[in-house]
């Protein structure tokens, strides 16, 4: 049985559960899953095209762009600023494409690519998400996922 988004199996538990098993570690606020949480988000919602998660396709498009082209460390420096700004202090605004800036807009005419050639599954090694190599699994997905949505728009 295979995941009908990302075409991952479904071994050892579906995409939806190891996301949320993943999201723990991430809000552990531990490292090495806590940094590259915003990755995470960006990376399964950009592979499990919801309704909902298509609404912020171009967000998560961006996120990923920085990421891979500026590193971890700009990243989180911009997502500190859109959490900022996400204040109600600050009127309390969603995150957007503005908060991460530099990279090739999202390819919007694109169908959502449906296979990936990494995946979640493939982060979480035996279902458990080791942490020794974890952010370079995430960075592979994080890639794997950009490569497939440009494919997408090439098509």
């Amino acid at each position: 049985m295979t995941c009908a988004e990302c075409g991952a199996p479904q071994i050892p538990r579906p995409c939806q559960d190891l996301f949320h098993e993943l999201l723990a570690l991430d809000h552990s606020g531990r490292a090495p899953w806590a940094p590259v949480h915003t990755v995470v988000v960006a990376t399964f919602y950009l592979q499990h095209s919801s309704p909902v998660a298509a609404a912020g396709r171009a967000t998560h498009w961006a996120i990923l762009q920085m990421y891979l082209r500026d590193g971890l460390d700009a990243l989180l420096a911009a997502a500190r600023q859109a959490v900022r700004r996400n204040s109600h202090r600050f009127g309390g605004r969603r995150p957007t494409v503005d908060d991460y800036p530099g990279g090739p807009p999202f390819p919007v005419a694109a169908p959502a690519p449906g296979r990936f050639t990494t995946t979640i599954v493939d982060v979480a090694v035996d279902g458990t998400f080791p942490p020794d190599g974890h952010e370079d699994r995430v960075r592979r997905w994080a890639a794997a996922t950009v490569a497939a949505w440009t494919a997408a728009t090439d098509r």
